[in-house]
């Protein structure tokens, strides 16, 4: 049973999980949208929206909390004063995972994962 365990392990160790979650939510602040598979965008989302949320209060603890996940400047520099400032008033619900269909190579669920206007 999986009583209170949380999340998607995504055949994927801790340590690679965590990367790659990482690196797809660089990804996603630089370019507001990214093609994944629908299991990985749901991950991406909950893993995502906080840190758009502590980029709504700009200041520089904040910044320092979100650059121990997302490492990239260019990303980071982008959520602060792009993405940050676009969300100030919204109370959440920052992305939208779209499903797209199947994949040819292998028939996985593919999702589109986007940041709302």
């Amino acid at each position: 049973m999986r009583h209170r365990k949380k999340g998607r392990r995504l055949n994927r160790t801790t340590e690679h999980r965590n990367m790659m979650l990482r690196n797809m939510a660089s990804s996603l602040f630089k370019h507001d949208r990214i093609e994944t598979t629908v299991a990985k965008a749901k991950e991406l989302r909950q893993y995502a929206e906080p840190l758009i949320t502590k980029a709504t209060r700009g200041d520089l603890h904040s910044r320092r909390l979100v650059a121990r996940k997302i490492t990239d400047p260019e990303a980071l520099a982008r959520l602060f004063d792009e993405i940050g400032p676009r969300y100030a008033e919204r109370p959440g619900g920052y992305t939208r995972v779209v499903k797209l269909g199947h994949r040819a190579g292998d028939a996985a669920d593919v999702a589109i994962i986007e940041l709302v206007e």
